[in-house]
């Protein structure tokens, strides 16, 4: 299984509503984007390539479950480190948005 397919397993393991960087028209969505390689070069290699992206959840609710059954899903896969980086509220939107930042092995 690919770095992709397992970052979208774990949001599918809550919600079928996700996307890859677009944002959605609805009161309760996850969207998510890579954002760089974090690699570990050795021997003038990446040695072992990892895969660093963002997961956002724009919820209308405020103690939303999503993001508690989200940090499980993130744990259960066993392979993705993440650290939840912010919760804020957005007054204009009337949205909750929360983030994490997760890193997981890159392919090959």
């Amino acid at each position: 299984m690919t770095w992709y397919e397992r970052i979208i397993a774990v949001h599918a393991a809550v919600t079928g509503s996700v996307s890859h960087a677009v944002r959605l028209k609805s009161e309760r969505y996850f969207v998510w984007m890579e954002d760089s390689r974090n690699d570990f070069e050795a021997g003038n290699r990446h040695a072992e390539k990892v895969v660093e992206g963002t997961t956002d959840l724009y919820t209308k609710q405020e103690f939303d479950p999503w993001a508690a059954a989200f940090e499980a899903a993130l744990d259960a896969d066993g392979t993705i480190a993440w650290y939840k980086s912010s919760v804020q509220y957005e007054e204009e939107t009337r949205f909750f948005h929360h983030e994490w930042i997760w890193q997981l092995p890159g392919d090959g």
